[in-house]
């Protein structure tokens, strides 16, 4: 097979052909491997390879329905037995896992080829994949931009060619955002779809969940069907669905009823490509016979923004202690992760508790919105594809930080409360560029990016849409609606072209 011919198919086509002998697994890996050297140069995704886990799944007859698939999985949460679970930091080189992640374990024996892990900012904390351990993740469309994050390096992969679809995971929009940054489709599940387990029974209170950037939607339906379930122990289980997802494909969504909204949650500005990107969906919706209104769920944005905020309050001194007590430095942590820490450890267990029971709130408030729509369309970015470094702290600012981190004066301000506004303002700044995504993860529901909007300047810029709980169905029968109305699989960078 041609490389030029791997670039026209998606992994369900892929494992087609070699269920039938057109191709091999050996032969599907070597294409991969060879169009990630050519383009990881340029796009920085890759960050570690599984040469031996790749070699077990040569090694085994190909079955399942990812047979001979070549994959690449994120370097966080999907630990992968005897290989360090990175992290996107230093911290973590010397942890390293006895078993599989649960996930990992289902794509194998679905008969995937996984052989590397793929790029993310420290600890999966930013939008932007730009670890000062393994450096920045650049956009196929375009090198001067990102390509989001937290799953960054697996959409840069992915839109590059290299592999059909990547895992990743999404704890505030960390699938959706570099799909949208990217030209990609994600779907973040519901809450409990998929285990996190063994190593983690929630990962952020229950906020993130595990899925895959793809280009097409019956690819990322077949991986759900591999990837959900329950396994023992998981403290969230999520109704078993009626039917496969592949096999919901087969139909139609029926008529929706569609709200959408591009107004900022939060109050801060969205770009006129992103208001466009919301109104052509619109358009499109329309003109398939869905009802379209401009509404919104009645949520205070700025709560749920703190509410997110205070999630990082708790998780990261926790973290970064476990790690710590395994033997991490504290140098091995970038200036912003040890901010975090310290300004979460000033958090009293009262305080994070409230937050963590506001949850409910929202969930309740999103949920009786949608009695009235079955999906909300947004933005999935209040801007294009940012340029790299347009959103790091100044470094006068960051030295300040520094000073008063060495001096431990950082954490005896937040514990008196000075910083109080500094914190709150924290939270807006972060979230300016992404201000729509986080309510999915902290109410539990399932969410999409699909790719279709490009910008002026040749950037793709992805729409949301959230469903409600446990009905992925209907969101991947609307992407396939989509998908077919507004064809995206073949709009690739130039940087895919044919392997030389």
């Amino acid at each position: 097979m041609r490389h030029a011919d791997y670039l026209t198919l998606d992994a369900t086509a892929l494992a087609a052909r070699v269920a039938r002998g057109e191709t091999s697994a050996a032969e599907l890996l070597a294409l991969a491997r060879a169009q990630a050297a050519r383009v990881q140069p340029a796009l920085n995704a890759l960050v570690r390879p599984l040469e031996a886990l790749a070699a077990q799944q040569l090694a085994r007859p190909p079955q399942g329905p990812l047979a001979g698939v070549p994959m690449l999985v994120k370097d966080s949460v999907l630990d992968v037995a005897g290989v360090p679970t990175g992290y996107g930091s230093a911290g973590f080189a010397k942890i390293v896992p006895t078993e599989h992640a649960f996930a990992l374990r289902r794509l194998l024996d679905a008969g995937a080829v996984v052989f590397g892990k793929t790029n993310l900012p420290e600890m999966g904390l930013k939008g932007v994949s730009d670890s000062r351990a393994n450096g920045r993740v650049h956009n196929p469309w375009n090198a001067a931009h990102v390509a989001g994050g937290s799953s960054g390096g697996s959409a840069a992969a992915v839109a590059a060619g290299v592999v059909p679809m990547a895992g990743g995971n999404d704890g505030g929009g960390s699938l959706r955002i570099p799909a949208a940054c990217c030209g990609l489709f994600a779907l973040k599940p519901s809450r409990g779809r998929i285990s996190n387990g063994p190593g983690i029974g929630e990962v952020w209170f229950g906020a993130c969940s595990e899925g895959v950037i793809s280009r097409s939607v019956r690819d990322s339906a077949l991986a759900l069907d591999v990837l959900c379930g329950p396994e023992p122990g998981d403290p969230f289980v999520t109704a078993k669905p009626a039917e496969p997802f592949v096999s919901a494909l087969q139909r139609p969504p029926p008529r929706l009823r569609v709200a959408f909204s591009a107004v900022s949650p939060i109050g801060t500005p969205v770009h006129a490509e992103a208001v466009a990107a919301v109104q052509h969906a619109a358009r499109r919706l329309e003109a398939l016979g869905h009802h379209v209104e401009e509404a919104a769920p009645p949520i205070d944005g700025r709560a749920l923004a703190q509410s997110f905020l205070h999630l990082y309050f708790g998780q990261i001194p926790a973290t970064v202690g476990w790690a710590m007590s395994m033997g991490a430095k504290r140098g091995d942590f970038e200036l912003l992760t040890m901010v975090m820490a310290v300004l979460g450890q000033s958090v009293g267990a009262g305080t994070l508790t409230g937050h963590l029971v506001g949850w409910n709130g929202f969930a309740r408030q999103l949920a009786a919105f949608q009695q009235r729509f079955d999906v909300w369309l947004t933005p999935t970015l209040a801007c294009p594809p940012l340029r790299h470094g347009e959103v790091d702290p100044p470094a006068t600012q960051q030295a300040v930080l520094k000073l008063l981190l060495n001096t431990g004066l950082l954490g005896l301000l937040a514990k008196t409360g000075v910083l109080k506004g500094t914190i709150e303002q924290i939270a807006i700044d972060n979230l300016t560029p992404y201000p729509f995504t986080q309510l999915a993860n902290l109410t539990g529901t399932p969410a999409m990016s699909v790719p279709l909007h490009w910008t002026a300047d040749g950037l793709p810029l992805g729409v949301q849409f959230v469903g409600r709980m446990g009905d992925e169905a209907t969101l991947l029968q609307l992407a396939a609606e989509l998908e077919q109305d507004q064809p995206w699989f073949d709009r690739l960078p130039a940087i895919a072209g044919a392997a030389t």
